[in-house]
């Protein structure tokens, strides 16, 4: 799995110009789920991303967690953090997760997030998603499952 994670002051999902989604401090997070993804690979973003240190203390430094900060997420699906580039100028999305395989991972980790007891707003999978966000800093974080 790669999951971009965004520290953002608010954010917000929105289709067919209504609102699905929408958060203030906390993270914006990009999940792509590669074909050969697991729960295993879910449980590891899970536990990392609710301790990742990265909103500022009283001091100024990025030491605090979203839970210390009772920061909430806002999680979408982006299958083209798959995406392959090395041949051509059309990006092949081969390595993707299939629906069938990538909608309950997702939900999977969504669940997860929310028994860490962050408030988890969410995206539509596969929809066509207008997503607007104030990155905070701006801070982003790349995991990659694939390279833990």
């Amino acid at each position: 799995m790669r999951a971009v994670i965004q520290r953002v002051s608010q954010a917000s999902v929105t289709i067919d110009e209504k609102v699905i989604g929408k958060i203030d401090r906390g993270f914006m997070i990009l999940l792509g789920i590669h074909e050969e993804d697991t729960q295993a690979d879910a449980d590891y973003l899970i536990r990392k991303i609710p301790l990742l240190r990265v909103f500022e203390d009283e001091e100024g430094k990025m030491n605090q967690s979203l839970q210390d900060v009772a920061g909430s997420v806002l999680s979408v699906s982006q299958f083209t953090l798959y995406a392959d580039t090395k041949k051509g100028n059309r990006p092949s999305f081969v390595k993707a997760a299939r629906p069938e395989t990538a909608i309950p991972l997702y939900e999977y980790f969504n669940e997860g997030l929310r028994q860490t007891g962050l408030n988890v707003e969410t995206g539509e999978f596969g929809g066509d998603m207008d997503v607007a966000l104030v990155n905070d800093g701006p801070v982003s974080i790349l995991f990659d499952t694939r390279d833990k």
